[in-house]
């Protein structure tokens, strides 16, 4: 019986059991829909949402929507703040993801947020035409559970517990990777951060177990700034986990994607001995806010590709 293990992204998140069933019925959704219960396949949801938020996000309905009115339809509700960073390393690497989403000030942010002002400025966050009130949280997020995550920060979400991110979130990836028991293919699909939570382990942690095919969707991979602290293990000529990926990685991605819009193609950047062998595949996702995981997986290509994946 295959199986896949999802993974989430960024950002706040509803309680496991409702974000698990979002995922499958956004696969399960229209004409070309996959029922997985229907194929046999068995899932279950890597969940760390609250490793860095003090509770899930109560507003199920609003994962699902595809309007884009509010913080939660865009994969963006939570109040993260970047961090300042304590050494030279990691203070470059939030200035450089900063610069990725704007050249704006912070004082120029606070303006245009009052204003409702949505200004252009050549970056791909703000060719997004969304207020600056809702683009400053997405770009909040993303950069402080990247930095949080990569270098390994001890954080605490609610009074009385505390973590070490990149170890607690590893210890639960991998934990859920051994609990799986299936004769059939094991497949990961990931998205956003949870990208770079699968790619961190099968590639960097001895003992992560094996599995079939990797799918990234929306994934910040291709940023340099993200590789480099996969170092020593990566490296652009042989990044790719060979021993870890027994058939494919499929890597979605949609260029205006404002997470992976800065270097949505990654084949280049994790060769095996030098040889491409992602897949990266292109789509377009419909609306302003093109990183949704349920826009992501209502395409035909990804549904296909998840088919092959799994021998269906």
């Amino acid at each position: 019986m295959p199986h896949i293990t999802f993974i989430h992204g960024l950002s706040n998140k509803p309680e496991p059991d409702k974000l698990h069933q979002i995922w499958r019925h956004a696969l399960a959704k229209g004409i070309s829909g996959i029922d997985l219960g229907d194929q046999g396949v068995t899932t279950t949801m890597v969940y760390w949402a609250d490793v860095l938020y003090p509770e899930p996000d109560p507003n199920v309905v609003d994962y699902e929507s595809t309007l884009e009115r509010i913080l939660q339809e865009l994969d963006a509700s939570g109040n993260a703040q970047i961090p300042v960073g304590t050494t030279d390393k990691e203070k470059h690497f939030l200035q450089a993801m900063r610069a990725y989403e704007t050249r704006m000030s912070d004082a120029e942010i606070a303006n245009a947020s009052e204003n409702g002002s949505t200004d252009d400025k050549a970056t791909k966050l703000e060719r997004i035409p969304l207020p600056w009130s809702i683009k400053k949280k997405i770009m909040d997020a993303k950069i402080r559970d990247a930095y949080l995550y990569l270098f390994n920060k001890e954080f605490s979400p609610r009074p009385g517990t505390t973590y070490r991110v990149q170890e607690e979130v590893r210890s639960r990836f991998i934990n859920d990777l051994k609990k799986v028991k299936t004769n059939g293919p094991h497949i990961v699909v990931s998205h956003s951060m949870g990208t770079m939570v699968a790619y961190d382990c099968l590639k960097r942690v001895p003992g992560c177990p094996a599995i079939d095919s990797l799918m990234t969707m929306g994934s910040p991979l291709g940023i340099d700034e993200v590789q480099d602290c996969f170092k020593p293990e990566w490296t652009r000529d042989n990044g790719y986990p060979r021993s870890q990926i027994k058939t494919q990685w499929v890597n979605v991605y949609d260029h205006l994607d404002v997470v992976c819009g800065a270097d949505p193609k990654i084949a280049n950047d994790f060769c095996d001995g030098g040889i491409e062998r992602i897949q990266d595949l292109s789509v377009t996702n419909e609306g302003t806010w093109r990183h949704s995981v349920v826009k992501y997986l209502a395409h035909d290509e990804v549904r296909c590709a998840l088919l092959k994946m799994l021998g269906l």
